[in-house]
């Protein structure tokens, strides 16, 4: 099928093939392998390596990765399970550079963490770098402020930002418990009295948990744009917030627009629209439901059969519902192509060379966090984990 925006609307449903010729429409067909003999070099190798390996697949990672993955899930999900398998010495982690530091954090020195790809970064993480942090954070301690503040870092970020919450008496969040995460920061800040959150680095996150899970206002939120003077901000502004949101956002969940919504509603009587909650906040507000990725899957589990569900997150994972959940209509929010394009280097070429060197003894791209870095990081994920 193209490749190219714009196509109709992705929706599969009871009696729809997504492997056949025949089969609807879908926004941008990933192309095949490009070796007919990768699948075999891939199973061999996994083979070879036995009990020593372990696979992690993200839920947005392509099927041809999928299928090789000892367990799938979001990105601190999987690092959790890493660091269950002590017996495991490789751990390949089929996602992005992010997970794969978190999963090095989290597991024991004699275990190497593996990035198929070097290349697979996260644009979100990207824009939130140490250095503007640090003169984000030096700016508020000329503002007077940085005592009142608490920092709290999406997941999806460096270790090094991480490890700057850990030693400024913040935390980690996942988006499944970025409200306890906030809670726990403005009523019990480890250090000092938490007035204000620098929430870090997804703005579209804090934003729709501070607004619609914690009842602040838009008013009590400004963005730090870390490449103007002060953030762009007054004293008076800063002064007057309650969240410091960081000019972040994903690429894949931006893209979104209620427009999008409308137009789904439009096409779909009936439909239940369902997003991520790192969409924008005028998304979030026009949905019927919103959650992170693991709340996506359980909510298409537990709905009736014969419903009809649009979904507002990475295309992979959309197209894995509509194969796991043949009995509702599945469909794809936007009508554009929406893959996670740094998630989708990890190709079944890259795994294939990853497993193979790794079978004859050759540890490639290899990820490894520094101890210092990595103790504080660990700090800020404990505090995570501590979370009632």
């Amino acid at each position: 099928m193209a490749t190219q925006t714009g196509l109709p609307l992705f929706v599969l449903g009871r009696d729809a093939d997504p492997h056949s010729e025949k089969g609807v429409d879908c926004p941008g067909e990933l192309p095949p392998a490009s070796d007919p003999d990768l699948v075999e070099r891939a199973r061999k190798a996994k083979e070879a390596l036995g009990d020593r390996l372990f696979v992690l697949g993200h839920h947005y990672q392509r099927d041809e990765v999928i299928q090789f993955a000892d367990v799938t899930g979001d990105s601190f999900k999987l690092a959790r399970q890493a660091a269950a398998r002590p017996e495991a010495e490789f751990i390949v982690f089929c996602g992005v550079h992010f997970m794969a530091e978190s999963a090095d954090i989290l597991t024991a020195e004699t275990q190497k963490v593996i990035l198929p790809d070097l290349a697979a970064g996260c644009s979100m993480a990207d824009m939130a770098t140490f250095d503007q942090v640090e003169e984000c954070w030096e700016s508020l301690e000329d503002a007077g402020l940085a005592d009142q503040v608490i920092p709290v870092t999406y997941m999806n970020s460096s270790a090094d930002i991480k490890a700057f919450c850990g030693r400024n008496g913040g935390a980690v969040c996942t988006s499944s418990n970025a409200k306890r995460a906030l809670d726990w920061a403005f009523e019990r800040g480890e250090f000092k009295r938490g007035e204000k959150v620098l929430f870090l680095p997804d703005q579209h996150l804090g934003r729709n948990t501070a607004v619609l899970e914690m009842g602040m206002s838009l008013d009590d939120c400004v963005v730090w744009n870390p490449h103007r003077p002060n953030g762009g901000l007054t004293q008076e502004q800063l002064d007057r917030a309650r969240m410091i949101l960081w000019k972040g956002h994903c690429s894949v969940h931006g893209r979104f627009t209620a427009e999008s919504v409308d137009d789904v509603r439009r096409r779909i009587p009936g439909v239940n629209v369902l997003v991520h909650p790192e969409c924008k906040h005028e998304v979030v507000l026009k949905a019927d439901h919103v959650g992170s990725t693991e709340h996506i899957i359980k909510m298409l589990e537990a709905a009736p059969a014969g419903s009809s569900w649009a979904i507002g997150t990475e295309l992979n994972l959309v197209k894995r519902l509509a194969v796991m959940f043949p009995d509702k209509n599945v469909s794809f929010l936007d009508k554009t192509v929406c893959y996670c394009s740094t998630m989708n280097r990890i190709d079944l070429p890259h795994l294939v060379w990853a497993l193979e060197s790794l079978a004859l003894g050759e540890v490639v791209n290899q990820i490894t966090v520094d101890d210092d870095t990595a103790h504080w990081a660990r700090v800020a994920l404990d505090r995570m984990l501590a979370l009632p």
